[in-house]
């Protein structure tokens, strides 16, 4: 077997430079559109009293809240959602197998041990969860490993250690936090000009702001999605790429090639958690844009042109 090889890992204080380092361009860039347009003198002499700031602030509080709070319940709402019971001392040789896998992955990757768990359906799936890269969650599906080899179930967990080595779930949840903040932002600013310099109306906010603001979460959110959904996408090379440096690239293949052959089987991971399992939904046309997997034919791919 492939040697493994250590994962290129973001670090995360690095990628929350990053984070707030865009969060604070597009607000100058925002700032400077106001004031260009003369849209902010326009607000302030409409006498809107809005503060941009303390709206933005409170856009911030209200976006993040809830997929921080998510992140942080992660895996007990997987637990609980899926029925996975976590092997805490193995009961035969599958699940010790398992826990020694996982554990000499994660080693070296250079992350925490995590947990590992089983939950009993008979979809081929996995998922990697967890707030932080030291204390996260690998299940596999009792499915999964009925239906493939052992070099091939070692290249699923791979992928999920290098999910968590990647930190990408805590990545998606700032992420999700990050497009929330302004669609909340955005529609509401927009929402308000609507209602007071468009329709001249002066008596607080009026049936014109709220109709604006309705049609702009809605337009914003799926604009939001699709962004999200384009990065989720991305993110599943990575971990591909992952696995195949940790359980060698032959074993990532065969894989997705088992998973292939299983795309008839629905997928019964909860929706809330469709974006964490190693196989997603199929879509085609608008809906394609929506989806949180590339097309595993579309992975294989990728995994053979790589040097």
């Amino acid at each position: 077997m492939t040697s493994p090889r250590p994962i290129a890992r973001f670090p995360f204080f690095s990628r929350m430079a990053l984070f707030l380092a865009t969060n604070l361009a597009v607000l100058l860039l925002l700032g400077f559109v106001f004031r260009a347009t003369g849209l902010e003198q326009r607000l302030a002499e409409s006498g809107l009293g809005l503060q941009l700031g303390g709206l933005l602030v409170f856009a911030a509080i209200f976006g993040f809240m809830g997929s921080l709070i998510s992140l942080a319940l992660s895996k007990t709402i997987a637990l609980r959602s899926t029925g996975a019971g976590v092997i805490k001392t193995p009961r035969n040789p599958t699940e010790r197998w398992l826990l020694e896998t996982v554990h000499r992955q994660a080693d070296a990757a250079g992350i925490g041990r995590p947990d590992v768990a089983v939950w009993d359906t008979p979809e081929p799936n996995a998922f990697a969860t967890g707030a932080r890269r030291n204390a996260a969650l690998v299940a596999v599906s009792t499915g999964l490993l009925r239906s493939m080899e052992k070099e091939q179930i070692e290249a699923v967990l791979a992928h999920e250690v290098a999910h968590i080595a990647n930190g990408d779930m805590i990545t998606m949840a700032l992420m999700q936090g990050v497009l929330n903040t302004f669609v909340f932002f955005l529609s509401r600013v927009i929402g308000m000009v609507v209602d007071r310099v468009v329709l001249k109306n002066e008596r607080g906010r009026g049936i014109g702001y709220w109709v604006t603001v309705i049609a702009l979460e809605l337009a914003f959110g799926m604009l939001a999605s699709i962004i999200l959904m384009w990065f989720s996408r991305r993110r599943e090379f990575r971990a591909d790429a992952g696995g195949a440096a940790l359980a060698g690239r032959g074993a990532m293949i065969g894989a997705l090639q088992a998973l292939q052959r299983a795309q008839g089987q629905p997928v019964t991971l909860p929706r809330a958690m469709t974006a964490m399992g190693i196989r997603g939904g199929r879509a085609s046309g608008f809906r394609a844009l929506l989806r949180t997997h590339p097309d595993l034919h579309d992975r294989i791919r990728a995994l053979e042109k790589a040097d």
